[in-house]
């Protein structure tokens, strides 16, 4: 389904195929695709190939089998006594290699189901992967792969890196070409005994990785460098609104490098902007942050609706980030004006995945970025306060996040599209399209009138008027961001509802509103009782973008 600003009145209905602007999709049943790859029908369906395991790493409790498996009892006795008997989600990873013939498949792809890890041969949409034949193949005991990563930076034709992250802690580096090439981190546990939630390699870098736990804390990791054989102990390096940053203490280089605390409860996901520059990260406290990297500077927050952020993902320009989570909503948030500039109804359940495509994204015409005054401000702390580790950097600018001018009528055309996946089975694709990025909105007396001496309080949860039980017929208030300005006495206030006159889909503030607002103190309240499940539940007649 796309999200284009229609009414969802077919939301219930799931189509078996569809047409895009970039193609057809199709939804193929289970026997299909099974037929035409080889899919094994559950984690255990190809441990019976043949006898024999790897003992387990010592201390760390990870066992590998590499090649052909073990008994299928055995697996399926390992799966029961996961830890609630859930098994993690599947993640896919993908690496583009630099074969020396152009002929030969560049694109290799890695997934993981249950606790088993596949490495494959991919070649393009057009031809199934026959997954009876991968290129490796690794099974674990006592733990699971929760997440993975390439080194895009560093893959060749004969070597790729890849870091995977298990439920107990443990990060393993391997290579899956060479197959020699193994290490283990956090092997005993010291540096973090909650699960691995997300990996990354550093862009541009070849030996660093940042790895996230559900304990709330972010490490950097040399793949050249040892963890010690005792707890690492820490320095405050630098401290923040919701965040601090710990150097590890130790007279020889030793993982992790650093530390980063952020935000209250576990942090689910991280991404780094397309330049590298800027890190974002979500987390079970409802907020997305946003860090300048090397300088380790809080850039801009972002309250959710309800609940906590599950996923996020930056535009191709790196202006936006999108955003989904236990609201059941996906949330757009500007960049350079720290404010939310569209929230995305469509799921019925929690949403796990969000990404931007790159290749569907269109920005035409696009005018030159203009310099701002905080540029030279950012790099000059950037120069004093920065802890750059070796990895190599091209210099960043805040005009590339400078947003397209929506004065006049010669303003490029924007369109951004993206995808995201809920627990409710579903897969959505969204368009966002420049009268939502820029609404022009009239201005008249029922909107001047209806704000009246106060505007509406930029806090976390806002107040949805159509599930109030109140009235202002259905058109739901739109809500920001918590400002990080707390130096204000104001006190808290409820937003107000958008005036009758206003259709729903424009319901965006006016830039004049959006702007007033950030100065008023951020507040905690409507969060959580008055949403129930957050703001999918405006009607059958709400649009996809509100």
């Amino acid at each position: 389904m796309a999200g284009d600003g229609g009414a969802l009145k077919d939301i219930n209905e799931i189509k078996s195929q569809f047409r895009t602007r970039e193609g057809f999709y199709k939804l193929l049943t289970l026997s299909d695709s099974q037929q035409r790859g080889g899919l094994p029908r559950g984690p255990s369906a190809g441990a019976t190939l043949g006898p024999g395991s790897a003992g387990p790493i010592p201390g760390g409790g990870v066992g590998l089998l590499q090649g052909p498996g073990a008994a299928a009892s055995s697996s399926n006795a390992a799966a029961n006594s996961s830890p609630a008997g859930f098994l993690p989600p599947v993640r896919v990873s993908m690496v583009k290699l630099q074969p020396e013939d152009p002929s030969e498949e560049s694109e290799r792809v890695c997934f993981n189901i249950g606790r088993e890890l596949y490495f494959y041969t991919y070649t393009n949409i057009k031809k199934a992967v026959d997954l009876s034949k991968p290129i490796d193949k690794r099974i674990y005991k006592g733990t699971q792969p929760t997440c993975h990563d390439f080194n895009q930076y560093s893959a060749t034709a004969e070597s790729v890196a890849l870091i995977v992250g298990f439920s107990a802690g443990q990060v393993q580096y391997l290579d899956p070409i060479k197959k020699e090439t193994s290490k283990l981190f956090n092997e005993e546990r010291l540096i973090d005994k909650s699960k691995v939630t997300c990996l990354k390699w550093l862009p541009k870098s070849e030996n660093l990785f940042l790895a996230s736990h559900a304990s709330g804390h972010l490490y950097l990791y040399n793949v050249d460098h040892p963890c010690g054989t005792t707890a690492p102990q820490y320095s405050l390096l630098r401290q923040g609104e919701g965040f601090a940053v710990y150097a590890c203490k130790s007279k020889t280089p030793r993982n992790p490098l650093l530390r980063w605390a952020v935000g209250e409860g576990g942090l689910n996901e991280f991404a780094f902007s397309p330049d590298g520059v800027h890190v974002a990260c979500v987390g079970q406290d409802g907020c997305l942050r946003v860090f300048h990297f090397d300088s380790m500077e809080l850039q801009g927050v972002m309250k959710s609706y309800f609940g906590g952020l599950l996923c996020v993902s930056w535009s191709p320009d790196g202006k936006y980030l999108a955003t989904g989570g236990e609201d059941d909503l996906v949330t757009v948030w500007s960049f350079a004006e720290s404010r939310v500039v569209a929230r995305g109804h469509g799921h019925k359940s929690w949403v796990n995945v969000v990404a931007f495509d790159p290749f569907t994204t269109s920005l035409e015409d696009e005018e030159p970025m203009e310099l701002s005054g905080s540029e030279e401000d950012l790099h000059q702390g950037a120069q004093n306060n920065s802890m750059h580790f070796g990895r190599v950097r091209t210099s960043s600018t805040l005009s590339r996040l400078s947003r397209h001018s929506s004065k006049g009528g010669g303003s490029p055309s924007v369109t951004y599209r993206f995808g995201s996946v809920g627990q409710d089975t579903q897969f959505c694709l969204w368009d966002l399209t420049d009268d939502v990025l820029f609404p022009r909105l009239p201005l008249s007396r029922a909107f001047t009138n209806t704000f009246g001496p106060s505007l509406p309080n930029s806090g976390s949860g806002g107040v949805n008027s159509s599930s109030g039980g109140g009235g202002s017929g259905g058109v739901e208030g739109h809500h920001h961001p918590p400002s990080t300005n707390t130096g204000t006495s104001n006190p808290p206030t409820l937003p107000l509802p958008l005036p009758r006159s206003l259709s729903r889909s424009n319901s965006l503030p006016h830039p004049t509103v959006a702007n007033a607002s950030k100065g008023q103190g951020a507040s905690e309240g409507g969060g959580g009782g008055g949403g129930g499940g957050g703001g999918s539940s405006g009607g059958g007649n709400s649009p996809p973008f509100s």
